[in-house]
């Protein structure tokens, strides 16, 4: 029986939304924005380097662990569909906010807040990994509101 009200409880703390549009609009905001850059590291379109060029970047280049690389991959193919499609958002949003934090202080934070508009940087700034964080952070609080996948779920 305790268990039982367990996954009743992580039911309504993960998948809980409100009927509204900010949870929607700021869902669909990161998960459309998100969606190329993941399916540029996923599947190689869109130039993209696809799964392996971009595993071989990441721990080569950036030096970073597969094991976060792999996720950074997965968290943006399949973090992004999940978002537009509104399921589970807020856990996304959490692995998107948390991989937009690494990204502004491993690869931007040198460049400034702006980005490379002009090509007078040698790379961009962190502006844009600043709004997703804060998109991710709205989606967290909010939950995927109307037109979600959660919002079924919680209703069932």
């Amino acid at each position: 029986m305790r268990y039982s009200k367990n996954k009743n409880e992580m039911k309504n703390k993960i998948f809980h939304t409100n009927n509204d549009w900010t949870g929607l609009i700021t869902r669909l905001s990161i998960g459309l924005v998100l969606f190329p850059h993941g399916a540029q590291q996923m599947l190689g379109i869109f130039g993209g380097y696809g799964f392996s060029g971009t595993m071989g970047f990441l721990t080569n280049t950036l030096r970073l662990p597969w094991l976060i690389a792999f996720l950074v991959i997965i968290t943006e193919f399949f973090g992004s569909i999940s978002l537009v499609t509104g399921l589970a958002s807020r856990l996304w949003s959490i692995a998107t906010g948390v991989i937009f934090i690494g990204t502004i202080f491993t690869a931007h934070i040198d460049n400034g807040f702006f980005m490379n508009w002009f090509g007078t940087q040698k790379g961009e700034g962190f502006e844009y990994a600043l709004l997703v964080v804060g998109l991710s952070i709205a989606t967290l609080i909010n939950g995927s509101g109307k037109y979600s996948i959660d919002r079924l779920i919680y209703k069932g």
